[in-house]
């Protein structure tokens, strides 16, 4: 049996720190802080839930974070 693989550390980051962030300046942020995959999506977008280590969710309204996710 092939061993499990070990998923990747993600960064030591607060989600809630993005919140009411300008949408570009959060994915600046967030790529500096070592966030591997940037994801912005508008308000009730329909998306898969699979968890992805490395990844951050912005849900973007006006061009403002108003929720973010890890995964």
């Amino acid at each position: 049996m092939a061993p499990v693989p070990t998923p990747p550390a993600q960064p030591d980051d607060a989600p809630d720190s993005y919140l009411g962030l300008d949408a570009e300046a959060a994915e600046r942020q967030a790529r500096a802080r070592g966030w591997s995959t940037v994801r912005a999506l508008p308000p009730g977008s329909i998306i898969t839930m699979e968890f992805r280590g490395g990844r951050i969710n912005f849900e973007v309204d006006a061009a403002k974070v108003i929720r973010c996710w890890v995964g």
